[in-house]
């Protein structure tokens, strides 16, 4: 984890830095990039770094976030920022993507620290998009992982949620 060429230290130390100058309450990794830690490798064009913003009022905080980035060397393009090249986009989050922020693993990744979102919640989040990609990583997720069934159907529970038929 993560394929080569995808600069995922470099991508923990801008969320890191963000939670630091206090842009951002807290973030996880999450998506597709943080699903192929738990699944063999698949194609993916961009990193989902999830927030907890710092205030409920975003309207002053993407610009602001987007400046703080843009300080550190980072360049945008539409609704990403391009952290070593590769597309990040940053997911301000409610519900179920804010529980799974709160709730995600801490990591080490070439010594930068970083967090990604635990499997149950990805699961559970593909789930509530239902996406024709999403059923397919859940189907892959629920085969190649292991998890904590019981807390996966709390999380379904919780939020509403089923697993697609299989």
């Amino acid at each position: 984890m993560p394929a080569p060429g995808i600069p995922l230290a470099d991508i923990f130390a801008a969320a890191n830095s963000l939670r630091e100058e206090g842009f951002i309450e807290e973030y996880a990794l999450g998506g597709a990039l943080a699903a192929i830690r738990y699944t063999e490798p698949f194609t993916t064009y961009d990193a989902d770094i999830f927030f907890i913003p710092v205030d409920s009022g975003l309207s002053a905080g993407i610009p602001a976030i987007y400046q703080h980035l843009q300080r550190l060397g980072h360049t945008i393009d539409r609704e990403h920022t391009i952290v070593g090249g590769f597309p990040v986009q940053w997911l301000a989050t409610a519900g179920l993507t804010e529980e799974a922020v709160r709730e995600a693993q801490s990591i080490e990744f070439e010594s930068i620290p970083g967090r990604i979102m635990r499997a149950e919640h990805l699961i559970a989040i593909a789930a509530s998009v239902g996406r024709l990609k999403d059923r397919a990583r859940i189907e892959q997720m629920l085969e190649q992982t292991e998890f904590d069934r019981s807390l996966l159907d709390a999380i379904l529970q919780r939020h509403h949620l089923k697993l697609p038929d299989r």
